[in-house]
């Protein structure tokens, strides 16, 4: 009888186990929508802020961000154009892994190149949890809630 009551309490506890697995993997597509729209936030804005004044973009770049082998104008127009461009890929899911890889090179690259303005202020955190956030959706996909995923499930129909 013990060893009844015993294997109806493990099988509860697996059946429990499982039910909370699959709660918990529904979320994960909100998770990730909830990442990419954050992060995609973040970028888009910083280049709207570099638009509204191009001369002093340019003069940040030329005085305060060292950005290597490139110059201070072409550095300031590639990010200008890379925060303008990969968060709205990122916020659609349309090429997203892709979209996620390039802001997080571009997150380390802002990071070398301001470390020791960032470092003084703090900001370093922001740049450490919005690379996680990058990590997390260029190895593991933008979730069920994207483009991706309806041109991947689109594409996967007409296969033969």
């Amino acid at each position: 009888m013990k060893s009844s009551i015993q294997s109806s309490f493990t099988a509860n506890m697996a059946s429990f186990y499982c039910t909370l697995s699959g709660w918990l993997a529904n979320l994960q597509s909100l998770l990730l929508l909830a990442f990419r729209f954050y992060v995609a936030r973040v970028f888009f804005m910083s280049g709207l802020t570099k638009t509204r004044d191009w001369s002093s973009t340019v003069a940040l770049f030329t005085d305060e961000y060292h950005v290597p082998l490139l110059s201070p104008a072409v550095a300031a127009a590639l990010g200008a154009a890379t925060e303008l461009s990969m968060p709205v890929l990122l916020a659609l899911g349309l090429a997203s892994r892709l979209s996620s890889g390039v802001l997080f090179v571009f997150n380390i690259v802002a990071v070398v190149s301001y470390y020791e303005t960032l470092s003084q202020t703090g900001g370093i955190k922001d740049h450490v949890l919005w690379g996680a956030m990058l990590l997390v959706l260029t190895v593991f996909g933008p979730g069920r809630i994207a483009l991706d995923h309806w041109l991947e499930r689109r594409w996967a129909a007409r296969e033969p």
